[in-house]
């Protein structure tokens, strides 16, 4: 694929994923706190999108469209909106996937990580939504105390509200597969 077949192929994906998170009632408007503790008018919710079958397929694509195109060999996502989203990036580019906790449990193996990390990995991280990325940028620190690498963070939906400049702070690229200014056009 040449680069203006990208492009196309890419803004052809974004307009496809905007009609899908509209149909299965992801946006929503009204008065929300987000986890940023700011105010909103709308709020984005993916847990819909990541339910909705047919949904998460067309992000699982267009996630492994991107991916592909990175130099990474395992899929993470954080508990709890990014887990559907890697697992299912994680079976579309068949990439090994790495699901990074919160917190650290009490019991069993007392792992932050559900899957293998090694310090010559280099991971690519799915989020749901990006406001000012304060908790996926918490995830890369707790990964890259392994000795492994995160470069990229796919987000479903930016709300372009700090979280690229945020994210380049600490070397890692913000690939949203759609903006808020474009899902509220």
């Amino acid at each position: 694929m040449n680069k203006s077949e990208t492009i196309n192929e890419l803004e052809t994906q974004k307009q496809e994923l905007i009609a899908a998170l509209k149909a299965c009632g992801a946006i929503r408007y009204g008065d929300f706190t987000l986890a940023s503790g700011k105010k909103s008018k709308y709020y984005i919710d993916i847990k819909k999108a990541s339910t909705d079958p047919k949904t998460l397929k067309l992000i699982a694509r267009q996630a492994a469209f991107r991916i592909k195109q990175m130099d990474v060999n395992i899929v993470a996502g954080v508990e709890l909106g990014g887990v559907p989203l890697a697992t299912a990036a994680s079976i579309e580019t068949e990439l090994p996937l790495l699901i990074v906790r919160k917190a650290i449990k009490d019991y069993g193996t007392k792992s932050r990580f559900v899957g293998d990390i090694e310090p010559e990995d280099r991971l690519v991280m799915l989020e749901d939504v990006t406001t000012s990325g304060g908790s996926v940028r918490n995830a890369i620190e707790v990964v890259r105390e392994t000795g492994a690498s995160v470069k990229y963070v796919i987000s479903v939906v930016d709300r372009e509200e700090g979280a690229a400049e945020n994210l380049k702070e600490v070397d890692v690229e913000l690939v949203p597969l759609v903006s808020a200014s474009d899902l509220l056009k």
